[in-house]
């Protein structure tokens, strides 16, 4: 039926589009935000099932807001994400619509509350298509902890059929985006859970400095690590999702009052006289060699842009990862003492309090959870607080300093590989029984947050099985503009990757 195939195409046509091309497009009124909601929802309805890259769609919130925006457009009115359909991580509160941080525990949880984070992009005009999936409680590192199932990559190797972890835990951002199942997507970083992601599937996602988006409304995993951010389509898609994210909160202290600039304005200008900082901690053993060709081959396209590049030494990145398992499970384990079956969420029903407490928590959480928990409870104790935590929080402190010292020393941002590999396989045996392997997916990516600084992971090039590898740059405090600027540049040099169509 060609009417069949002419609906199809044109719903391909509009999801296809990049956010600024959306938002260019509608101001223009050659689409409505209707239509652009109408075919992401029949996307999503069509592939969701391949995918399970959302947990909840919400069409009618999705077309009322659209209805909306279509008002504020016709009358000159937009926003900044006027009209523009976003798919929201499962970690972040959303006011009457499924928010349970994909775990069991928060069965039929629906907030009577909005996450800071959401507000500002529903102020700003942008339209909710529903809720995405990720690892539980953001604890993994492969999107397969999900109590929902895991998520696929819309990647799949050449010549295989063989189904691909997206990363995690923002697994479910990430497929999204990369399979135009929404224009872009919320996601957070606690060890490196947007950057992976992002690498995994061939998209751009950016962990922003600690307290440049407000954590309120945001299910806690590690406070003082966790930090939102976009995953997005290219560059200028993620400046344009994080400008409408970030803001000072004076519901969150730790969100910083400080301007947030317009990022899309830094794309384009020059690197002439930038210094880019290759840490030799990153060579690490074991790397495959294609990860070490692609991180020359970023060496050499910011040298092409006129950048100075120097070696640096971070002499403390061998201990991030020992570190960071000791620091989160330690604040995880602090933070979800609070779901109890007492006032919401999932309750099995025991002879007293302690015993319902010990059954709910035994159905409800994880194996994954479960396992953060007693390391985070253990480092916690009494005789072992001095030995584990206290020294780990010594660490940090060095780890910070390292790249003070590199910043310090004239360095404007420091290029890494973003992951030790291309996407491995769903219920991979080496990794399934072995937690520190998983671990170690975010050896690149946990000295970033330990020091609180802003991170990129950018698509620069295909492996060997076709399959997208990503590289990261590292950015002084709240300077993304550098972040956004640079990772532009290797993006004009590397091109756009997509993954090829098999739903």
């Amino acid at each position: 039926m060609p009417s069949l195939d002419l609906k199809r195409n044109k719903m391909t046509e509009l999801t296809s589009l990049t956010i600024a091309e959306a938002r260019d497009k509608l101001r223009a009124k050659d689409i409505t935000a209707t239509e652009l909601t109408e075919a992401y929802l029949s996307a999503i309805e069509a592939a969701n099932a391949q995918f399970n890259a959302y947990v909840k769609v919400t069409p009618q919130k999705a077309l009322e807001m659209a209805k909306v925006s279509d008002v504020r457009l016709a009358e000159g009115k937009a926003g900044a994400l006027e009209g523009i359909p976003l798919g929201i991580k499962d970690l972040f509160g959303t006011e009457g619509i499924h928010t349970q941080a994909c775990s069991h525990i928060l069965d039929g949880f629906e907030p009577h509350y909005e996450s800071t984070v959401t507000q500002n992009l529903w102020n700003d005009g942008a339209v909710m298509l529903g809720k995405l999936n990720m690892d539980e409680f953001a604890m993994g590192s492969s999107n397969e902890t999900s109590y929902y199932g895991p998520v696929i990559n819309p990647w799949r190797a050449a010549g295989s059929n063989q189904q691909l972890v997206p990363g995690g835990s923002s697994g479910g951002s990430a497929a999204a985006v990369a399979a135009h199942l929404c224009a872009g997507a919320t996601a957070t970083d606690t060890g490196g859970s947007i950057r992976q992601p992002a690498a995994f599937t061939g998209t751009v996602g950016i962990k922003p400095t600690y307290g440049r988006c407000s954590r309120w409304g945001v299910v806690a995993f590690a406070s003082s690590l966790d930090q939102a951010g976009p995953i997005a389509r290219d560059v200028r898609d993620a400046a344009i999702l994080l400008k409408s994210m970030a803001s000072v909160d004076p519901k969150d202290t730790t969100s910083v009052d400080m301007p947030v600039p317009d990022y899309e304005a830094s794309l384009g200008k020059s690197l002439k006289g930038m210094k880019i900082g290759i840490p030799n901690e990153y060579r690490v053993d074991g790397m495959p060699e294609e990860i070490e060709t692609l991180w020359q081959q970023g060496i050499a396209w910011l040298k092409d842009a006129g950048a100075e590049i120097v070696n640096i030494s971070l002499p403390h990145t061998k201990y991030a990862l020992p570190a960071y398992y000791i620091v989160a499970p330690a604040e995880a384990s602090s933070n979800l003492a609070r779901y109890d079956g007492v006032r919401y969420g999932l309750r099995v029903d025991g002879k007293d309090i302690v015993d319902m407490y010990e059954k709910t928590r035994a159905a409800g959480f994880g194996q994954e959870v479960k396992r953060r928990i007693m390391i985070g409870t253990y480092v916690l104790s009494a005789g072992y607080y001095d030995a584990y935590y206290l020294r780990a929080q010594k660490v940090r402190t060095l780890i910070k300093r390292d790249f003070e010292l590199a910043f310090h020393a004239g360095v404007d941002a420091i290029l890494t590989p973003a992951t030790p590999s291309s996407a491995f396989g769903i219920a991979d045996e080496n990794l399934a029984s072995d937690p520190v392997k998983m671990y170690l997916n975010d050896i690149f990516t946990v000295t970033v947050n330990m020091a609180g600084l802003p991170g990129i992971a950018v698509p620069a090039g295909l492996d060997q099985k076709g399959l997208p590898l990503g590289l990261q740059l590292i950015g002084k405090p709240f300077d993304e503009e550098t972040l956004f600027k640079t990772a532009h540049v290797i993006e004009q040099a590397a091109g756009k990757f997509t993954p090829a169509k098999w739903w």
